[in-house]
């Protein structure tokens, strides 16, 4: 069911959406440190992480509309935290804004979503890595609960430098 503001309509996230979704990453790993993907991807090559994602369940993605175009404004996901059995109850959740669409409380709109949706599941935390600086992602975690837990130094290069990541958890 969508929710949202009149201009804005958050709802999951659906295969059509592939192309847009890709198109939006895509920005972030060619021209930010916010992603330390180094290579834009198909919307093929993306497809297994989109149904990684289904409606229900720990592990989901919500996308932000506008109302009137349809035009994917950003996107929000919670995935496994790792791969281990005990680490289950973990999610990493992240979101993604449009360029365009900064400023507009389109984040926070997502996470809203997405916290909402996760309500009923079985999770115990929520994990957030922010590549450092990003004071306007360190704002919204901390407004949906999230407190810093620590910082990797230097532990991605991207565009010729080392970049620290700070570590964010919220509990569920």
């Amino acid at each position: 069911m969508p929710s949202g503001t009149a201009e804005v309509q958050v709802r999951p996230g659906v295969e059509d959406d592939l192309k847009a979704l890709t198109a939006l990453y895509n920005h972030y790993t060619r021209e930010t440190p916010i992603t330390f993907d180094t290579e834009p991807f198909t919307p093929e090559e993306r497809r297994p992480w989109l149904l990684s994602h289904p409606e229900d369940g720990p592990y989901r993605l919500r996308v932000a509309t506008d109302a009137d175009s349809q035009e994917i404004l950003g996107y929000a996901t919670s995935s496994p935290y790792r791969a281990k059995p005990a680490y289950a109850t973990s999610v990493e959740t992240t979101v993604y804004v449009a360029p365009d669409a900064g400023g507009r409380g389109i984040g926070s709109l997502l996470y809203t979503s997405l916290f909402e949706a996760l309500a009923g599941e079985d999770l115990h935390r929520a994990y957030a890595g922010i590549a450092q600086p990003n004071e306007a992602s360190a704002r919204l975690h901390a407004r949906f609960g999230f407190r810093p837990v620590g910082t990797f130094r230097e532990v991605g290069r991207k565009f010729g430098r080392y970049w620290d990541v700070a570590w964010y958890e919220k509990p569920l």
